[in-house]
């Protein structure tokens, strides 16, 4: 199949568009007043902030993708889900992944993009704060092509000479047990984003949502990582494809692990 006839290259190129535009919309509210409300508010704790920019950039992707692939189903954080009709490809959207860094000025955020087919990750786009490069810019792939940054191919071959690489893990710490120095950034999106770039060996996630790691999962595989998953109750196995038993992806749950095969044995052989 050539690019032209490839509807991945369509998915992909439909991914960096807004995945830029999100970039685009988070940078014009970094240093200004943000309207910040939080999902969970118990016993004093305020938990899972949403901004008005989560919203209102969930909101116009939504609009965008119903007039470019209307058939196509949307699924994300903030919205009620767009069911599909008359195909089995889901856009996966977290317009701000890692929202309590940025409402804070943290600067490690990210925009992710992901395309489902048939709930198997084809296409995936991210806008990340920073990278490879030390400034923001779009990391991007699909199913079958080379990872990206920015338009260019990206080697994520790490240094030779690194002899102890750094892992995500949801506790983050300076040092691990195993061969890895760990690191927790508070963006998985983003870390899927590292581990495909060759900044992370490998990252580990308790429970993400599908919008978290879609995207992000597209470029790991394209960057030649692998992805596990342990469902609740279950052993580490491979991800082919999200699959919920209700076939709601919105209910989704299971950790997931992203890296090459061999940083993955050794991170999840610490437990």
């Amino acid at each position: 199949m050539t690019d032209a006839t490839d509807p991945h290259v369509a998915y992909e190129r439909g991914a960096i568009v807004l995945a830029r535009l999100a970039g685009a919309e988070i940078v014009s509210a970094l240093g200004g007043r943000r309207d910040v409300r939080y999902k969970t508010q118990a016993e004093g704790a305020f938990l899972d902030p949403v901004s008005e920019v989560d919203h209102g950039v969930e909101t116009l992707i939504h609009a965008i993708l119903a007039e470019r692939f209307p058939d196509h189903g949307v699924l994300g954080e903030e919205l009620t889900p767009r069911r599909a009709r008359g195909s089995d490809v889901v856009w996966a959207v977290d317009p701000v992944d890692g929202t309590t860094n940025f409402v804070n000025g943290f600067p490690l955020f990210c925009a992710s993009i992901g395309v489902l087919e048939a709930g198997r990750p084809v296409a995936g786009a991210l806008w990340c704060s920073t990278s490879h490069a030390l400034r923001a810019g779009v990391y991007h792939a699909r199913e079958g092509g080379a990872l990206a940054f920015d338009e260019t191919p990206l080697d994520p071959a790490p240094d030779p000479a690194v002899r102890r690489r750094l892992a995500g893990t949801p506790e983050g710490g300076a040092r691990g047990t195993g061969p890895f120095d760990l690191r927790k950034t508070g963006s998985a999106a983003l870390e899927c984003a590292f581990v495909a770039a060759g900044l992370l060996a490998a990252a580990r996630f308790a429970a993400p949502n599908v919008w978290d790691v879609a995207g992000g999962i597209a470029l790991v595989r394209a960057g030649g990582g692998a992805v596990r998953h342990r469902p609740p109750g279950g052993g580490w196995v491979p991800l082919e494809r999200f699959e919920a038993p209700d076939g709601d992806l919105a209910r989704w749950r299971g950790e997931i692990a992203v890296g090459s095969p061999e940083a993955l044995d050794a991170l999840l052989a610490q437990g």
